[in-house]
């Protein structure tokens, strides 16, 4: 059965690795599509045990002993998942068949736009009790929300038997991937913060990403993006190997949870117009090529582009912001992330944390330097996980005991990696420090020092919350929670119902009154305007070069506003005056940079 649209207008990204591991079982039922992360495989086996305890599935401990236990325990894990999801879809079905407030109350959290939403309310309007009819039209209009995966292309470290480092196929993202293809899901495969070719080449080998002669496919290709000129890159080398992206995902650079991967300097309207001016250029160029790789590779070739979507998320949370997107850039659906972190019913959460995340303020929601990756992360003040880290560098153990490694990518003291928050990381990086420390100033000792202490145990701590919440036993060094919400979270101040968090999206019902809230693209400029300062008042030396790379920064801004204040001078929305003196104090604060007075040394803002 093939759907004409989805019900809902909103997906749920992926969220750490355990805020949205379980979505799927929680909202899938009305529709809702949910990203969950594959990448700790410690974590999802428990949930596998957890889960099929629950609801009464059979279940098999899948040790670390065991051949490809990676891949194994991801695809029993989904497998589950898609037995749970259908059961639970199958009986809400039922419900809605039997229970005229169960139908009206689903009919409530429909947006307005559904085919499936116009189609019951006629049947009620008609007052017609077909019990027939409405089975016909819940087959044909209404299916499960997608069950998606993600996997984050840099987690993709080597794995080693004793010292033997085993064949690729074995790394963490290749077995990941693998566990995906091996499952019964039929679902989208989400790849985040860029390109892996290697990893890449390797979808090559299985049948399930290639498309029949209706362009149809067993597993979907999603790629999280930050530009046209990545989409375009990336879309183009997987048509090449015959493989078709599906949907582009395009997330705000800085107005995002987690993970922040900044632009140049480039505005998401600008991005978003772009993709909407080339999506045909997209589609095109990329069908050229996939004809090409699959005649060669003697496999069905599509009479015409298979289906390709264009999706937006990162820092929207209001109703007017959601429509605008669907309306002026056309966009198939948007992501509604950090607001459903305080959803019980849609997202795995402790109470501590979920308080901490209610209370939450600007001042508290920062962009931080705690990833081992390297890579800038979105996060909140106050977590117990800094509590814990606090506590050992105080007591002179700074350094996570690092019980995953999934994050141990540095080859820098041994060929197997270590992670750059793993005490025995941070204690060779201080040792190097303190040999030096008779030579260097005090500012710069405690800053280096700073700078390898303040790395968090991710693995653990972005996993603990959904073992707190479900009372699954945590073993170990402790490590309490680390979360990452967007910048958005500062305008959502309590806990809400699945419903109430629906309805606001589409309009229905407001659940806050910010009057202090700017506009979600007001709101990324005034991030990239203080991470431009930040990235000059950090700067212990400043050389033509960066200067240079500044001024273009600086200049695409500029650009990006004055898009921004032609499309809110033509686009009525009800907020566009607002917007508008927004912009001209940003643009004063970025003007006044001054960049073209810098000179060799310390610059002053």
């Amino acid at each position: 059965m093939t759907l004409q649209q989805n019900v809902h207008t909103f997906h749920i990204p992926v969220m750490g690795l355990a805020f949205t591991i379980d979505s799927p079982i929680r909202v899938a039922q009305y529709g809702i599509d949910s990203v969950i992360s594959i990448m700790d495989d410690d974590l999802i086996e428990k949930m596998t045990a957890f889960y099929a305890k629950k609801f009464k599935q059979p279940y098999e401990e899948i040790s670390q002993k065991v051949e490809d236990f990676r891949a194994i325990r991801i695809t029993n894990y989904l497998n589950l998942l898609d037995t749970v999801v259908t059961q639970k879809f199958e009986s809400f079905k039922s419900e809605l068949i039997e229970k005229r407030t169960q139908l009206e109350d689903f009919i409530a959290i429909l947006p307005t736009t559904s085919e499936l939403k116009l189609k019951l309310e006629h049947l009620i309007d008609s007052r017609k009790n077909n019990m027939v009819e409405l089975k016909t039209i819940l087959d044909h209009h209404f299916a499960p929300g997608s069950i998606d995966v993600n996997i984050m292309t840099k987690i993709d470290k080597d794995n080693f038997s004793e010292d033997e480092q085993l064949p690729v196929i074995y790394n963490d993202a290749h077995a990941a991937l693998r566990g995906f293809v091996n499952s019964t899901t039929n679902s989208s495969i989400v790849f985040s913060a860029g390109m892996n070719p290697r990893l890449y080449s390797y979808m090559e080998t299985f049948d399930a990403f290639y498309p029949n002669a209706n362009g149809q496919f067993q597993k979907k290709i999603i790629l999280k993006v930050s530009d046209f000129r990545s989409a375009m890159i990336q879309g183009n080398f997987l048509a090449k190997k015959g493989l078709w992206v599906s949907e582009y995902r395009i997330e705000s650079g800085l107005n995002c949870g987690g993970h922040a991967f900044a632009t140049d300097g480039f505005l998401l309207g600008p991005i978003l117009e772009e993709f909407k001016n080339k999506k045909d250029e997209l589609i095109q160029s990329a069908y050229l090529l996939l004809i090409n790789a699959l005649t060669s590779k003697n496999k069905e070739v599509p009479n015409e582009p298979p289906i390709l979507k264009i999706t937006v998320q990162g820092g929207v949370g209001t109703a007017e912001e959601h429509q605008f997107l669907l309306d002026h850039y056309q966009v198939d659906a948007v992501g509604w992330g950090s607001p459903f972190l305080l959803v019980p019913e849609a997202t795995s959460v402790d109470a501590e944390t979920r308080k901490l995340l209610a209370d939450a303020k600007e001042k508290d929601l920062y962009l931080s330097n705690i990833s081992p990756l390297g890579v800038p992360f979105n996060t909140i003040k106050g977590m117990t996980n800094d509590f814990f880290k606090s506590q050992r560098i105080a007591s002179g153990k700074a350094g996570s005991s690092c019980p995953k490694k999934y994050l141990a990518l540095s080859k820098e003291y041994k060929k197997e990696g270590t992670c750059t928050a793993s005490k025995k990381h941070q204690d060779k990086k201080i040792e190097e420090l303190e040999a030096k420390r008779n030579s260097i100033t005090f500012e710069v000792y405690n800053k280096e020092y700073n700078s390898i202490t303040e790395k968090s145990c991710l693995c653990v701590g972005l996993a603990n919350a959904s073992l707190i919440e479900l009372g699954i036993p945590i073993k170990g060094q402790a490590q309490g929670v680390v979360i990452c919400p967007g910048p958005n979270m500062a305008y959502f101040s309590r806990e809400f119902s699945l419903k109430e968090m629906i309805q606001h999206i589409y309009g229905k019902k407001e659940i806050e009154k910010n009057t202090n809230r700017p506009n979600m693209f007001v709101k990324e400029l005034g991030l990239y305007v203080s991470y431009l300062s930040n990235q000059i008042t950090d700067a212990f030396e400043i050389t033509p070069q960066q200067i240079k790379k500044w001024e273009a920064f600086q200049n695409n801004l500029i650009q990006g506003i004055s898009y921004y204040e032609s499309l809110f001078k033509n686009k009525f929305i009800q907020s566009a005056n607002e917007i508008q003196n927004d912009l001209l104090v940003l643009k004063e604060k970025l003007n006044n940079l001054q960049l073209n007075t810098f000179k060799y040394g310390k610059a002053s803002i």
